[in-house]
């Protein structure tokens, strides 16, 4: 395909499209991912001597790419760049940048073998619990933190998020803000509310009650804010503490669809919960496990037990 006149390189677009991102109100975090693929294919180009105007690139420079980060990190990073390359070009033909059809409909993701991703069992939360057990800010803090990612695997940019005006212990609600801005009440339960309401009774004594934000800090600038990477600090540290090695805040959100399945919630109240949209986000966090779910179902029901 030959270049067209005021065909740009993609590189010199890069900016404008990092700048639609920030439009959307994504996290820094995925702003971040998203301009790492960028970087990574326009240098791809340039290191084999490929197309790199925005009408050039095809198919064929797309699918060699996604091989060759295959190859070089896993099928799962390269699917990640696959579908930032998607919302890309989608962006680029939107705009009118590209003038051709979007190449991304003549490319297959990259196969990624299923694995079943670990969760946090019950005597590994049991064990976790006790971790944090004790009268101070810190313990009083950690157990209310951990027991509302149990009952509810809010992200970890959301549970961070929350202020004291989006808690209301008398109907156990949290007013959380999820991935793109939209907000959502979660429940949580009775044993969760009592850790909230014990570790707001200690927080009104901190030299920072006055912050806008739920968990305040005890070290160094965090002291107004335990931000995301202070919660992922404390879940290692309470982690490791409990002997179960470090524990991904992540984790919880599996295992909190996998308990609430396992509980016998329907698929939807679990997407209630979760606030997600599509039945396809139960299956990618809890589908793995759904044959673990069903051995404890017959566990329980099994039709011989009753004769």
């Amino acid at each position: 395909m030959a270049a067209k006149p005021h065909d740009p390189p993609l590189t010199a677009l890069l900016p404008s499209w990092a700048l639609s991102l920030s439009e959307r109100d994504l996290s820094v975090r995925t702003q971040e991912i998203y301009a790492r693929t960028g970087q990574l294919f326009t240098a791809w180009l340039a290191a084999g001597g490929h197309p790199d105007t925005v009408n050039t690139i095809g198919a064929p420079e797309i699918r060699a790419f996604l091989a060759a980060e295959t190859k070089r990190t896993s099928a799962v990073s390269s699917h990640q760049h696959y579908r930032n390359l998607r919302t890309m070009f989608r962006w680029l033909v939107r705009e009118g940048e590209r003038t051709e059809a979007d190449p991304m409909t003549r490319v297959d993701p990259p196969k990624v073998t299923e694995k079943v991703k670990g969760i946090l069992d019950e005597s590994d939360l049991r064990m976790l619990l006790k971790a944090c057990e004790g009268q101070d800010f810190e313990d009083r803090r950690d157990t209310a933190l951990v027991r509302v990612l149990i009952d509810t695997g809010i992200r970890v940019s959301g549970l961070a998020g929350l202020r004291m005006e989006h808690v209301d212990l008398p109907r156990k609600l949290l007013l959380v803000t999820l991935k793109g801005g939209d907000e959502h009440l979660v429940p949580v339960g009775r044993k969760a509310a009592y850790a909230l309401d014990r570790y707001l009774r200690v927080r009104a004594r901190h030299a920072k009650a006055d912050s806008p934000w739920l968990w305040l800090g005890t070290r160094g600038h965090d002291t107004a804010r335990l931000g995301v990477a202070g919660v992922q600090h404390v879940l290692r540290r309470r982690g490791e503490a409990a002997g179960i090695g470090r524990v991904n805040p992540h984790a919880f959100r599996r295992t909190a669809a996998h308990m609430m399945l396992a509980a016998g919630m329907q698929e939807r109240e679990v997407m209630s919960v979760a606030g997600w949209k599509t039945p396809e986000m139960v299956n990618r966090y809890a589908g793995a496990l759904a044959a673990e779910r069903a051995r404890q179902a017959h566990a329980r029901l099994a039709p011989g037990d009753r004769l």
